[in-house]
Parts: structure tokens; C-alpha cells; sequence
């Protein structure tokens, strides 16, 4: 009787054994799945934008397809995904060093936090400092004094991506202290004044030329707006033309113009305001990251309930 109630016992244990160890298991999947799109949703509130957004998104689901048929033993088409992946990764790279280089530096901070925050300057949100810069630049472009301003539309620029720095100066933006600068009685008229949100952080920054083939009519400030817009895409660059003192704005490589005053401050306070695509992105991925700790927490419910009462039915 004893030798019976024995190896009931041992059995029973096994099966609480076993329970607990499914648990366990179940428990680090769910940890797993959660550090995963904890990651993923800190990498897509570091890129902010929807144009890139779509980008990662799709390297995203790259990744998981090369898993899924890893797991599911599909070897041929694991090894062309592992290889697409690798590619797609070195691409990401290369399009998103200033946002890569932003999240190595928080991660390698401790700065946990600043992961799942989006940094924007806030130019046009003070109407004054816009104004200020337009107002400027319409003085510059009536006079034909020659100008080229770097504004930041995003993250912070690194200035090892300028050819020279220039002169620290960090002062507080102002139509004056602009028009100033560019004059060509002052030392450092013949360079770039680099601005974030609204202060001038540098005068007389060097910038590095575009490599494309341009327009004869464009000088070395309207190339080196392109080249610099090229380089950095979280950035838009004002030229004022010293021969005839057209207005341009670069973006991405591109140029537009010729711009009025008028025209330019349309822009400026498209590119700075609180764009459409930012406030969709970020509440959705909030939305989504809710839903996904509720699910996570419901099968987490489900998968003790089941245990327990599979236990149960083997008693």
C-alpha cells in the first residue's frame, strides 16, 4: 500500500514538475517577447519620423520572417532572409547614424529613460524666434547679403559632421545679431551659423560641398547646403544669394527656390511645428504598447489557469 501511495506521490510531483518548469518556460517567452518590442518601440521613438519610420518597419518584419522560418525549419529561405537582413541592416545603418548614434550614447549612459522619449526643438512654437529668422533673411536677401543658416529639425547634430565647427558662440537668436554676422566687415560672414531651437550655437561653420552635379548659377553657399542636407537629414538649410539675393531652401539635398519671405516662413513653421506624422506615430505606439502588456498579461492569466487546472484533471 505504502509502495503504492509512494509512486503516486512521485508521479503527482512530476506532474507539478512539469507544470511549473511549462510556467517558467511560458513566463521567460512572454519576458523575451517583451524585451523585444520594448526595444523595438524605443528604436521607433528615436526615429520619429514616418518617412524613415516605414523604413524600419520593414527591416522590422524582415527580421521576423527570417525567424519564423528558422523556427519552422525552412532552411533555404532562413539563409537568403538571414542574408537580406544583414544587407537591410548595414543600409538602416548608414541612412541613421545621427539616431543610432543618439541611442548607443543613452544606452551607454544609463539613461534608460531618454530611450522611450522624442526630442524635438521647439522653434516654431515660440512664433517670435520664426519671425525673427524671416525677418532677418528678408533684410539679407533686399540688401544681397550673402547667408547660409543650419537649423536643426530634429535630433541634436554632431558638429563632426561640419568640415570645421566655426566660433562657439550660443546666443540668443535675434534679426539683428543675424544680419550682423553675415556682413562682410565681420570675421565670420563667410561661413554658416549653426542654429538649435533658439540659439546660435556656432558661427563661421564650415560645411562640407555636394558632390552632385549643380547648376552653374549656384554658388558654394547653395552647395553647401546641399552638401551638408545630404550628410544630415535632420537638418534644413537658408541660403540668401550674394549676387542676387534669391532665397533658397535646401532639404535632403534639394533645393528650393526661389522662395519669398513669405513663402520661407510657411515652411519654417511646417517644419517645426508638431508635424502630423509625429503625433500619430508616437500615441499609436503608446496605444500599442498598452495593448501588448495587456495581451502579455491575459495569456500569462491563461497559462497558469490552464496549469493548474490540467493538474487538477491528472489528480
Amino acid at each position: 500500500m505504502m509502495g503504492v501511495l509512494g509512486q503516486r506521490w512521485i508521479t503527482e510531483l512530476g506532474w507539478i514538475q512539469s507544470g511549473v518548469l511549462e510556467v517558467v518556460r511560458n513566463l521567460g517567452l512572454a519576458i523575451e517577447l517583451g524585451l523585444v518590442l520594448a526595444l523595438t518601440y524605443a528604436v521607433l521613438v528615436a526615429i520619429g519620423e514616418r518617412r524613415t519610420l516605414w523604413m524600419v518597419q520593414g527591416f522590422i518584419i524582415l527580421m521576423v520572417a527570417a525567424t519564423i522560418s528558422q523556427r519552422l525549419g525552412l532552411t533555404v529561405l532562413g539563409f537568403v532572409l538571414e542574408k537580406i537582413v544583414l544587407g537591410s541592416a548595414i543600409a538602416v545603418a548608414i541612412n541613421l547614424q545621427s539616431e543610432i548614434r543618439r541611442f548607443l550614447e543613452q544606452l551607454g549612459r544609463g539613461n534608460i529613460a531618454a530611450l522611450f522619449q522624442s526630442s524635438r526643438p521647439n522653434l516654431a512654437g515660440a512664433n517670435s524666434v520664426t519671425e525673427e529668422i524671416v525677418e532677418a533673411i528678408k533684410q539679407l536677401s533686399q540688401n544681397r547679403t550673402g547667408a547660409l543658416m543650419v537649423l536643426e529639425t530634429s535630433e541634436p547634430i554632431d558638429e563632426r559632421d561640419f568640415s570645421v565647427p566655426g566660433v562657439r558662440l550660443n546666443a540668443e537668436i535675434s534679426r539683428e545679431l543675424l544680419q550682423t554676422i553675415f556682413q562682410t566687415s565681420t570675421l565670420l560672414h563667410d561661413g554658416a551659423i549653426w542654429i538649435r531651437a533658439s540659439r546660435i550655437l556656432s558661427a563661421g561653420v564650415i560645411l562640407p560641398l555636394s558632390e552632385r552635379t549643380a547648376s552653374r548659377q549656384l554658388g558654394t553657399r547653395h552647395r553647401a547646403a546641399m552638401g551638408v542636407t545630404e550628410r544630415i537629414e535632420n537638418c534644413i538649410c537658408i541660403v540668401v544669394s550674394e549676387e542676387t539675393g534669391s532665397i533658397s531652401l535646401a532639404e535632403r539635398g534639394v533645393l528650393n527656390r526661389p522662395l519669398t519671405s513669405s513663402k520661407l516662413k510657411e515652411l519654417l513653421e511646417e517644419r517645426f511645428s508638431n508635424s502630423a506624422d509625429r503625433e500619430v506615430v508616437t500615441p499609436n505606439l503608446r496605444s500599442l504598447g498598452r495593448q501588448v502588456r495587456t495581451q502579455i498579461g491575459g495569456a500569462i492569466s491563461r497559462l497558469l489557469r490552464l496549469t493548474s487546472s490540467a493538474s487538477s484533471n491528472k489528480k
